[in-house]
């Protein structure tokens, strides 16, 4: 059902790259709420997904842009202006890390490898912030939102780098957040989503195992790529006009929690388990 949410917002959506995508979701939702964007991810992940296939259901175009790369970001921004005029959304939906595509334990990262994943993964971030406030792009009460993950707050066990890169991504939001809310009513949020099986989590060794402890761990169970669509969809709303520099949790909530039931006698049944062998 669709409310007219973002009726007349225009707007900027990074990371969609195939339907497994979070960022994948959020265009459908905000294209079916009025919404009109333009798509964008790296030439290199464009070439792998489908991006062109969702921009013609939601009557758009694509722009190429590295977000490792400033001149990239700045020419982003000019066509979305050119095409729109100022815009009131922006969706960061990235991340990516080779140590862990690769395997490598926190305590022996690859250094260049690190960096390339707090560049793309966080300072990424910061570079679509700076260019949209030099470039004046975002209209008042605009609101742009990163996705990021509680791995910021909690070691997990091989979410390795990444999770360095997601609490710099949060302190980005923060910092960011109070200059764009002071100077231009300009909000800066991330969202905290529970592990999704996207193109880039399903990478992660041993997802299946930690989307079924989440699941059991969480009272509500873990939210959906398509619930968090529709999360973002009403942070790019006018409804939450006075949201700002927030880390918003929609895991079900699994972030409150110390042990639930279910897991519980999930590690009973394996104690007992183990003690029968």
């Amino acid at each position: 059902m669709s409310y007219n949410l973002l009726k007349g917002k225009k707007g900027i959506i990074f990371g969609a790259l195939n339907e497994k995508s979070i960022a994948w979701q959020v265009a459908e939702r905000a294209y079916e709420e009025g919404a009109e964007f333009i798509l964008t991810n790296a030439p290199v992940a464009m070439r792998y997904g489908e991006i062109n296939e969702l921009a013609k259901k939601c009557n758009t175009e694509v722009v190429a842009a590295d977000a490792s790369s400033l001149k990239d970001i700045e020419n982003l921004f000019d066509v979305a202006m050119a095409k729109y005029g100022k815009i009131d959304f922006v969706l960061h939906s990235i991340g990516m890390s080779l140590n862990v595509r690769k395997g490598l334990k926190y305590d022996e990262v690859n250094y260049d490898y690190y960096h390339k994943t707090l560049d793309i993964s966080a300072i990424s971030f910061h570079r679509v912030l700076q260019v949209a406030k030099q470039k004046n792009a975002i209209n008042d009460w605009g609101s742009i939102i990163a996705l990021t993950y509680v791995a910021a707050q909690r070691t997990l066990f091989r979410y390795n780098d990444m999770g360095d890169a997601k609490a710099m991504l949060e302190s980005i939001a923060r910092s960011f957040g109070y200059i764009y809310g002071r100077e231009n009513n300009i909000r800066v949020n991330t969202i905290s989503q529970s592990p999704t099986l996207t193109t880039a989590g399903s990478g992660v060794k041993g997802i299946e195992n930690l989307l079924d402890f989440t699941d059991r761990m969480s009272p509500l169970g873990n939210a959906t790529a398509l619930e968090c669509a529709d999360y973002c969809v009403t942070m790019f709303s006018d409804l939450t006009r006075k949201v700002t520099m927030q880390n918003l949790f929609h895991d079900g909530g699994f972030s409150s929690m110390g042990m639930s039931e279910k897991a519980m006698m999930m590690y009973n049944k394996s104690i007992e388990a183990s003690e029968q062998e």
